[in-house]
């Protein structure tokens, strides 16, 4: 870690999907209207890049508008067992169920006993968050549950974290994002922000990203990295 910055920030803030959640479930969903489960990555991705490419432009729509357009152009080729404006809604029915990957309800109580300020900072909807903590019973663990909707731009862009950041009175140095996703990392780190990389798939950190402050199998070794 750069010794400029404390090794212990005021404030983490958590990317929530695949981070957070476990969507592994999404592919069942997929499955279920009669889909390839492996269409569910390459659906997720998809959203993913289009957000990004809207942002580069300079542009914004919301995660929810982003997924399910995404999903009719997925499924729209394909021989489903139902409509596809059915399988498009019983897909995205699917966040309301995910729950939290195995190490995060001890992970996040440890950190929150380290003093930590917790909040979440989501390209998708807070409600979405806001679901997943109450059924982990870890939403009074987090302060706030912020998303880039009211942002107005979506991470990696930097406009997304210095709104965290005003939301929670700090400065970059004080806060640290927490994510699964490199390119996550890599836009906090140039926004100035400590970073810690969970690696979720045990996969190789990309060189060509800026490399994160902490690097964690779970959110428990994250804890002890911090204590």
């Amino acid at each position: 870690m750069s010794q400029d910055r404390p090794k212990r920030p005021a404030v983490l803030v958590f990317d929530v999907n695949e981070t957070l959640s476990d969507m592994s479930p999404m592919a069942e969903r997929f499955e279920d209207v009669g889909s390839p489960p492996h269409l569910a990555k390459t659906w997720f991705a998809g959203l993913l890049r289009d957000g990004f490419a809207l942002t580069a432009v300079n542009a914004s729509e919301s995660f929810s508008l982003i997924a399910t357009e995404a999903l009719r152009v997925s499924l729209d080729p394909q021989s489903l067992n139902r409509e596809t404006e059915q399988a498009v809604q019983h897909i995205m029915d699917g966040f309301s169920g995910l729950q939290v990957h195995l190490d995060v309800p001890e992970g996040i109580r440890a950190l929150s006993d380290l003093g930590i300020r917790l909040v979440t900072l989501s390209n998708g909807s807070a409600s979405v968050a806001e679901g997943l903590l109450e059924r982990a019973g870890l939403r009074d663990h987090f302060e706030r549950l912020l998303s880039v909707e009211d942002a107005g731009v979506w991470k990696p862009a930097a406009g997304a974290y210095a709104y965290a950041l005003e939301q929670c009175g700090v400065v970059p140095m004080d806060a640290m994002l927490v994510a699964a996703h490199p390119w996550d990392i890599d836009g906090a780190h140039r926004a100035g922000l400590g970073t810690a990389w969970v690696s979720r798939a045990h996969s190789r950190y990309p060189a060509y990203f800026k490399a994160p402050d902490l690097q964690s199998g779970s959110l428990i070794d994250l804890a002890e990295q911090l204590r």
